[in-house]
């Protein structure tokens, strides 16, 4: 599914819409994205083997990218600080520290952490509030994460 303009919509079911104006990179990344959504949180999992029965931080991003055709294989976080180019992407961006990974992908946040403002509605979010690889509302604080991005997007 897509949606008008370059910014991609959380739904209510908890999957995104990818922008109708994104190039088709960032599409695949979001649907592969939603693709693991209602999968648990699992230590490890995504690094393995891709398709697995649960994804950890670093698991969930590598997921995204790698169905993009923008990563090889599955990064753990620590690595991840140091792939790709510097600094924010225009259209994606990984977050990542020795310890955790996210990415935020046509402007929402893939992350396993349920790290939310209160502006976040526990009704019309519910999905995204849970543990796992979700689609967030809202930004996290990016201190002591580097900023890291696929080249060209």
């Amino acid at each position: 599914m897509t949606v008008a303009g370059a910014k991609a919509k959380l739904l209510p079911d908890g999957s995104a819409a990818a922008p109708a104006d994104a190039p088709v990179e960032v599409q695949q990344a979001i649907w592969a994205a939603n693709k693991i959504q209602d999968k648990p949180y699992k230590w490890g999992g995504g690094h393995a083997k891709i398709e697995d029965t649960g994804y950890d931080c670093s698991g969930t991003v590598s997921y995204a990218l790698i169905h993009a055709g923008l990563l090889k294989s599955p990064l753990p976080s620590g690595p991840m600080m140091h792939w790709g180019a510097r600094g924010r992407g225009h259209w994606i961006t990984v977050f990542a520290n020795g310890g955790h990974a996210f990415a935020v992908i046509a402007g929402l946040r893939l992350d396993t952490s349920s790290y939310t403002s209160r502006i976040a509605s526990k009704r019309k979010y519910a999905k995204a509030l849970e543990r796992g690889p979700r689609w967030r509302p809202t930004r996290r604080p990016a201190r002591g994460f580097r900023k890291r991005h696929p080249v060209g997007f």
